[in-house]
């Protein structure tokens, strides 16, 4: 057996605690896997005193983290840090100018500044693994990598944020709304003190960028990812979603297109989605990630697992470790970074598809017909309208109704003017809610 593989691992949170146990419970089940052993050797974080459940007494304390890059026993850092900049970027810098392999879970961090670090590790045929950064313990990224290599991937979507699907299916089965949920799933450890990240949708959208690039060998633009989150749904949007024969979920897509000059584009976009109740996302509850990819030859694959948790995480990370430790070193991106496809983002408002749109409407007379003014001006065709009293609202409220919508397959850019038509109504209480609902 070759000499072990040594590691320094940077963050002792939940994830990093879970590394630690892995490898120790696991040890002799990896090496002989790995064809050697992967042993700790430095690790580092914040609070030194901090009791983690883990013995700490064996390994080298790195009061500075960035300095573990520079340790000649180390082959490899693991950084569990967080952050899309600052220390976390830090050591990332330093460990690939050092020609020494990157294992992360930083979904921010590859999202914002992923296409630097692979440039740094083709540089210096060192590794830079992340398959961690998405969907925990799901290996998504390893199946667009190897498994769907001979593919052209058409699309990639799912839910990607454990977080929000928890308060979603929550809401879904107890009738609650969304803030009495949240503050359920903070109370229970499910979403964090400050949720922006988790139910604003931009964890969903760091994790969209990256399966973008990966699959579609585009250079990555997390900037361009449309992003909307869950903290406007009501309880009646999940009940008359139900009632369609719908359920909501916080979707993640992205998917190319060919303009009239011949140029990809690429759509990327975070938001909630009507699922029909037979789509097999419908039925993923709880804070569980699902992944589906299309490829041209293979068809729909779905990768459907624990999004988060020191367990799955962790196995995701030692996976990536025992990949360094065989020597498959790879690209980080499928592709070299010099060869990546450049996609502007698309212009969206050709493409077709229905939506479901709900309307807070101050309840008074000629307020419908308004709306549906507005719709026929636009070149909305309306499937169903129904229109309900108050329950859902907050308290207050007791002068408004909802009006629930559901249009005919068109263009997005007709539902687009007529909200600019609405923007300013007088009989509108709030701006509508827009979810589009996704195709078979």
């Amino acid at each position: 057996m070759s000499e072990p593989l040594r590691i320094a691992l940077a963050g002792l949170g939940t994830v990093g605690g879970g590394v630690i146990r892995l490898i120790e419970t696991n040890a002799d089940l990896i090496a002989r896997r790995a064809e050697r052993r992967i042993e700790i050797v430095a690790v580092a974080a914040r609070d030194r005193s901090k009791d983690r459940g883990v013995d700490l007494s064996r390994y080298a304390w790195e009061d500075d983290m960035t300095a573990m890059a520079a340790r000649p026993d180390v082959d490899v850092v693991v950084e569990l840090v967080g952050g899309s900049d600052g220390p976390a970027l830090t050591l990332a810098r330093n460990t690939l100018a050092a020609g020494k392999d990157l294992v992360t879970a930083n979904k921010a961090m590859i999202a914002h500044h992923g296409l630097e670090l692979a440039a740094l590790a083709e540089k210096a045929d060192a590794a830079l693994k992340f398959e961690a950064a998405v969907a925990g313990g799901i290996p998504v990224i390893k199946s667009l990598k190897e498994g769907m290599a001979a593919n052209e991937i058409k699309r990639v979507y799912g839910i990607l944020n454990g977080t929000c699907n928890y308060i979603l299916s929550t809401m879904e089965d107890t009738g609650r709304d969304f803030a009495d949920v949240l503050a359920e799933a903070q109370a229970k450890g499910y979403a964090e003190a400050d949720p922006t990240f988790d139910i604003d949708g931009i964890d969903a959208a760091h994790k969209l960028a990256i399966l973008s690039s990966v699959a579609f060998g585009t250079r990555m633009d997390f900037k361009s990812v449309t992003t909307r989150g869950i903290r406007r749904l009501l309880a009646a949007d999940i009940a008359q979603a139900d009632v369609l024969g719908y359920y909501i979920r916080l979707i993640g897509m992205a998917d190319t297109e060919v303009d009239a000059s011949g140029q990809r584009r690429l759509v990327q976009r975070v938001q909630p989605h009507l699922v029909h109740r037979d789509h097999p996302l419908a039925h993923v509850d709880g804070a569980t990630n699902a992944v589906v990819a299309e490829g041209n030859f293979v068809g729909r694959l779905l990768f459907q697992g624990a999004g988060a948790g020191d367990g799955p995480t962790a196995s995701a990370v030692v996976a990536d470790l025992i990949d360094i430790a065989r020597g498959d070193i790879g690209t980080p991106f499928s592709i070299p970074v010099g060869e990546l496809g450049e996609a502007p983002p698309a212009e969206t408002g050709d493409r077709i598809g229905s939506a479901y749109i709900r309307f807070n409407v101050a309840d008074r007379p000629g307020a419908l017909a308004e709306i549906t003014a507005a719709m026929r001006d636009a070149g909305v065709s309306i499937e169903s309208l129904i229109q309900k009293g108050t329950p859902g609202l907050a308290a207050g409220d007791a002068d408004t109704v909802l009006v629930h919508m559901v249009t005919h397959d068109g263009p997005e850019s007709a539902i687009g003017r007529a909200m600019a038509l609405l923007c300013d109504s007088p009989c509108l209480t709030e701006p509508p809610v827009v979810l589009p609902i996704l195709d078979e």
